[in-house]
């Protein structure tokens, strides 16, 4: 079953080709995870992230500039490939000024025609005074948009099945991520990444079929013959580097838990039902926890990765940071002066597309070593090391 969740991702366009031709449903792909997916769930929409596939691009510079974020830049180019020309509409959450100016790109240059177009706009600070009232607007528009595309409105039945296929998902992802916690985890933190990835452009239906078999038949009885090592997280924003990971793991490590968009984040928290089903999403949306763009100004974050951290019984946190990316690297001195106040040691690495390995492989080496040093608590002095340092 795991092996199918791989096969999924490396033919993620594949799938959303065959289950348009086999459902005669529409495809509608996003950016970022505040799209409220519920709705588009309830409108029998398949929802697909837009991602990119770490490739050399020599497409995206003609549009966006070469200093904005290599996800933004990946991710465009694939538009430009032609690959997410199956794609029946397009949706934006304003998420950062950077993914929305690839928003518009992708509007005027990939083929998503007009009438699909959807914002579906997100508060800059998700725990402001009006961000609930002004985010169940947003989300009764967006409902109001989705319904006339689809050509029907969507009742509270349709919303509750919206709400109970992600909260299914989510809830089978948190009890594989349970299984992390144990001194000897079943699976690694590449194959958990691999989940949280397909579920996100997947039928979240036949994914979750897929996550009960791996947690009832697959995870009990298996018995893997590598040593878990270091225990590592994992913070950051678009990591779904299957490679970085792997390579890490064979280095001595396992990742054990993540605080990344493409991660925990995504799927950590559900939709606590109500009487108003709106209401309900966008609760969930501002509830749970923030992106670095939208946590002001209590840094809420940080409680979750120092949570996280904790319960998982990690060793030491790869702070990753996708280059040209503010906000995050805004959040790295905190995070990771409050890691070391825990004794938690830290290592910094800064993300591209189609940055070769060796590099990264030296880093981690060097902090595998370290940490395997560190028996008389050396790290409570000192402990993030920079990458390029």
């Amino acid at each position: 079953m795991l092996a199918k969740l791989e096969e999924i991702y490396k033919n993620r366009h594949q799938y959303a080709k065959d289950w348009k031709a086999r459902t005669g449903g529409k495809v509608l792909g996003y950016f970022y995870p505040y799209v409220p997916e519920e709705i588009v769930y309830a409108a029998g929409v398949l929802p697909v992230r837009i991602m990119g596939s770490h490739e050399h691009d020599n497409l995206s510079a003609a549009y966006i500039y070469p200093m904005y974020c290599p996800f933004c830049r990946d991710t465009l180019a694939e538009g430009l490939r032609g690959r997410y020309s199956y794609l029946d509409g397009l949706a934006c959450a304003d998420t950062c000024m950077h993914m929305n100016q690839v928003f518009d790109w992708f509007v005027l240059n990939c083929g998503i025609p007009r009438r699909g177009t959807f914002i579906a706009n997100t508060p800059a600070n998700v725990a402001g005074t009006h961000a609930r009232t002004y985010l169940i607007k947003e989300h009764l528009e967006f409902k109001k948009a989705i319904e006339g595309w689809v050509g029907r409105v969507l009742s509270d039945k349709d919303l509750d099945r919206g709400i109970e296929i992600m909260n299914r998902n989510r809830q089978l992802m948190r009890q594989v991520y349970e299984t992390r916690k144990r001194e000897k985890p079943p699976i690694t933190g590449a194959e958990a990444q691999l989940m949280v990835l397909t579920s996100q452009f997947s039928d979240k239906e036949e994914h979750s079929a897929l996550l009960e078999d791996i947690l009832n038949k697959e995870l009990p009885g298996r018995n893997r013959d590598r040593k878990t090592g270091v225990r590592l997280m994992i913070v950051g924003s678009e990591d779904d580097d299957t490679a970085f990971l792997k390579m890490a793991e064979s280095l001595g490590v396992t990742f054990v838990i993540d605080d990344t968009c493409v991660g925990s984040r995504y799927f950590w928290h559900e939709v606590v039902p109500g009487k108003d089903r709106v209401a309900a999403i966008a609760n969930h949306y501002l509830d749970s926890t923030p992106f670095p763009t939208k946590d002001w100004s209590e840094r809420r974050r940080f409680a979750q990765v120092l949570k996280l951290a904790e319960e998982y019984n990690v060793q030491g946190v790869v702070l990753a940071q996708q280059k040209w990316c503010d906000p995050y690297e805004l959040d790295i001195p905190s995070l990771a002066a409050r890691l070391k106040e825990r004794n938690i040691p830290t290592l910094f690495l800064e993300f591209e597309p189609t940055l070769p390995r060796a590099p990264f492989t030296t880093r981690i080496e060097a902090f595998v070593e370290m940490l395997c040093g560190d028996e008389e608590g050396l790290f409570a002095e000192s402990s993030t090391v920079k990458s390029g340092s």
